[in-house]
């Protein structure tokens, strides 16, 4: 006699237990069409950000070289499924070669060359370079310092540096310096008033 009530608690179970099951089921396939989703517009966005990124490298890098050639080429490692970037430079006089094949003074400027294109596919309020221009040349210098001021008029650029030229073309230098020993000051010069200064 206790089997139908037995059978009826079985049912009950069963049909909640059930019910969970198709529940996560179907969370599961929307979770799937979802990432899908996801994966395709990234994959587009990626795909139309990298072609922008790389027309501007391909504008950028002669400018600071001189001349020359760059580009950006999308690398797929097979064994592991990924998608990878490599850059192949050509500066002037030279064969066109992997970065990494690069003396430290051109690997600095390719560098810089694709910060700033990618700067100006997706700009940014501020720009933080810290001694980019340490391994460059007096000529090297000159070019990068007129992209920091063509770059500047869109966004804020902060430089940490040591070298003379790049420190003539801000408009304000900061510095810290110790008066006494052991005790660290910061001083700030704004290099348009100090002009007016030295030609009063």
């Amino acid at each position: 006699l206790a089997a139908i009530e037995e059978f009826d608690e079985l049912q009950n179970r069963y049909d909640f237990m059930k019910q969970q099951q198709d529940d996560l089921v179907e969370a599961k396939e929307q979770l799937r069409r979802v990432i899908d989703k996801i994966n395709r517009i990234c994959s587009r966005r990626f795909k139309d950000t990298f072609e922008q990124v790389n027309e501007r490298f391909e504008k950028v890098f002669p400018v600071l070289f001189g001349g020359g050639h760059a580009r950006l080429v999308l690398v797929e490692n097979e064994e592991k499924g990924e998608m990878g970037i490599d850059i192949i430079a050509q500066p002037p006089g030279k064969k066109a070669a992997n970065v990494s094949l690069l003396s430290g003074g051109e690997k600095a400027l390719t560098a810089v060359s694709l910060i700033f294109s990618i700067f100006l596919v997706k700009p940014s309020p501020y720009c933080l370079l810290d001694e980019v221009d340490a391994p460059l040349d007096d000529a090297n210098v000159h070019r990068f310092n007129d992209l920091v001021k063509e770059m500047a008029k869109r966004s804020q650029i902060i430089l940490v540096t040591h070298n003379r030229h790049t420190m003539k073309v801000n408009n304000k230098l900061f510095g810290v310096t110790q008066e006494h020993k052991g005790v660290s000051k910061m001083v700030s010069v704004s290099l348009e008033e100090a002009q007016k200064v030295a030609e009063a």
